[in-house]
Formats: structure tokens, C-alpha cells, sequence
């Protein structure tokens, strides 16, 4: 089933490795969608610093896929691909991608697309599917997190770790986030986290053993790396699971992994990108069952930080490299 579309779209891609002025608007021709796709016409794209990362040279997207920037958007069905049995024309969705999102039209496998939450419009459920899958995936079913026990989520501040936040909460672990500035640690806290630590004022470790009784995390979500990694050992329990999701401070590092060892400790980690449909379609269907009600009754919601259009696309990539956002940046396409 098909409907009437424009054969060009206007798209924002990366005209060489660098700064965000790198990012220029261009014309582009409307994909089509292939055997068990979607086309969905964009209304809003999140940012994520996987973005950022592709601008500078660091994060290629992986074979096949688009390379435009964007691994997120929420807009409508405008195209069924054969095959396809679960969406038709007109169906609001909000879609993982594995890039192509800072355009007007982009196409994704029916599974890794969600219909839109209960009460939600296009720009906060563009904001849902990256950090949502992320979180899911590395605090779930990586990190093992059960109730009872104490999450410690370094970048708290963060799209990642604002949803990060409240999915611990809502899955009845202690919450101890760390942040780089008092304005953080005061949001952080404000939609749900038990302790937040000012990193550049406080020693996370000894912040983390006073707030346990000197037991330590359970389960430690970083994208820090660098010299965190001995230091989040340090932070661990006892059969303690950290899960590395980046390395914004280094994917190098010196650590005593006797502490591996004494502590029991699981030193684990993703990338989500490069996964393949079914892998991301088996992550949807575990976030609809479990995480769609609690979006629709607004006990986890997205922490919006700023919207641009997508023609500025790289004032969001601005905002993103100067630190100071706090939750979700988002691209308005419509």
C-alpha cells in the first residue's frame, strides 16, 4: 500500500569529519522501503551523542545502513513495505534506527518500530526508542538490576541517565547518579534519584560506600571509562555487574583486576547500533509489555532539554558538546 509522496526530501548530512557547522542541509531522494520496512514521513528526531560521534569521524554507521546522522524519530506511516503486517498508512510510530534520521522521510523494519505512548506527541516520543532500548538492554538484561538492590549511574544528567533514573526507581532499586554540577544533581534528584553525587566536587567511591552501608553498587552503568574503571570496582558489591555503555573519558585504561576477582565482579558491555532486527525487535517487544504502561501513566516520561528545527541541527550538536544539557536534545522536523 502506497500513498502520494514527493520523490525529494530535504535531509541534513555530514559534509566532512569536524565541527557541528559540518552539518549542512541537502537534498536527498525519498527512500523506499524494502521487504517487512516502513516508511515513515519524520515529524521529530532525538540527538544522541552516537550523533556527535559520526560527525567527527569516530562512530561509521555500520553496513547497509544510512549515512545520514540519526538514530531515532517519531512521525507517521506513510508507506507499508510487502510483508509488512502490523502497521498501515497513517499509524503514529516512534522507530530505533540504525541511522537516517535527520530527514524528513526514513525507513525501518516494522520490529524496531513502537506505536507512540498513550498521550504522547511526536517531539517526546522521538526522544524514547535510543535511550530507552540502551537502558533497557544494559540495566535489564546486561546488568540482571532486581529490586532491592542499588544502581549507580555515572552521567545522570544525561538522556541515557535521566531515563536511566527513573526505570531503576520503577523497578524498585536505590538510585545513585553522578553529575558534574549542582544544577545536575538537583535535577537528577528531582525525577526520582536517592543520592546524586557532584563528581568534580565529591569522590564517587567514598560517596557510594557512605550511601550502602559500605556495601556498594549492584549494578553500574558508565559511559566514562578512563580512570573510572578501577574506580567503579572500587564502587562495586560483592557479585557487582558493571555495564560499559561509551568511553567519553578514555577507552583506555590501567585497573587492578584482583578486584575482579575478589569481588566477583562482571565487567560487561554493548553496543547497540550494529545489532541486527531481530535482536532490536526482541528489545521492542520486551519495552511495549513492560515499559509502554509505565510511559502512558507518566512514571517514567522523558527529560526534555532542547528543540530545534531540523535545519539547525547543528546548534542541537552545539548544545550536546558544551555539557550543560540536562535530558533529551530533539530535532522538530515537521
Amino acid at each position: 500500500m502506497t500513498t502520494e509522496l514527493a520523490s525529494q526530501m530535504m535531509a541534513i548530512a555530514i559534509e566532512q569529519a569536524g565541527a557541528p557547522s559540518v552539518l549542512k542541509p541537502v537534498k536527498r531522494s525519498v527512500p523506499h522501503p524494502a521487504k517487512g520496512e516502513i516508511l515513515i514521513r519524520v515529524k521529530a528526531a532525538g540527538v544522541n551523542r552516537p550523533d556527535v560521534l559520526q560527525r567527527q569521524g569516530h562512530y561509521p554507521p555500520p553496513a547497509g545502513a544510512s549515512d545520514l546522522p540519526g538514530l531515532e524519530v517519531a512521525g507517521d506511516v506513510v508507506v507499508v513495505g510487502e510483508g509488512v503486517e502490523r502497521y498501515k498508512v497513517g499509524d503514529a510510530v516512534t522507530a530505533l534506527l540504525a541511522g537516517g534520521g535527520y530527514a524528513e522521510y526514513v525507513t525501518v523494519h516494522e520490529g524496531n518500530a513502537l506505536p507512540l505512548p498513550s498521550g504522547y506527541g511526536y517531539v517526546e516520543a522521538a526522544a524514547l526508542p535510543e535511550t530507552l532500548f540502551t537502558v533497557w538492554h544494559n540495566v535489564v538484561q546486561r546488568g540482571q538490576l532486581q529490586a532491592g538492590e542499588t544502581l549507580l549511574i555515572h552521567g545522570g544528567s544525561s538522556g541515557i541517565g535521566t531515563t536511566a533514573i527513573q526505570l531503576g526507581k520503577a523497578l524498585g532499586a536505590k538510585v545513585i547518579i553522578t553529575a558534574g554540577s549542582a544544577e545536575k544533581c538537583s535535577a537528577c534528584l528531582e525525577i526520582g534519584a536517592d543520592v546524586a553525587i557532584n563528581y568534580r566536587e565529591q569522590d564517587f567511591v567514598e560517596q557510594v560506600k557512605a550511601a550502602t552501608n559500605n556495601k556498594g553498587a549492584d549494578v553500574i552503568l558508565d559511559m566514562v571509562g578512563g580512570d573510572y574503571v578501577d574506580r567503579n570496582y572500587d564502587a562495586a558489591a560483592v557479585e557487582g555487574r558493571i555495564v560499559q555503555i561509551a568511553f567519553l573519558g578514555g577507552a583506555k585504561a590501567k585497573a587492578n583486576f584482583a578486584k575482579l576477582m575478589t569481588k566477583r565482579l562482571t565487567h560487561t558491555g554493548s553496543t547497540l547500533r550494529a545489532r541486527d532486527v531481530a535482536f532490536k525487535a526482541q528489545i521492542a517487544a520486551e519495552l511495549e509489555s513492560k515499559v509502554w504502561p509505565l510511559l502512558a501513566s507518566r512514571t517514567i516520561t522523558p527529560v526534555m532539554d532542547m528543540i530545534y528545527p531540523l535545519k539547525d541541527a547543528w546548534r542541537a550538536h552545539e548544545r550536546m558538546e558544551e555539557g550543560n544539557h540536562i535530558g533529551k536534545i530533539v530535532l522538530d522536523v515537521a
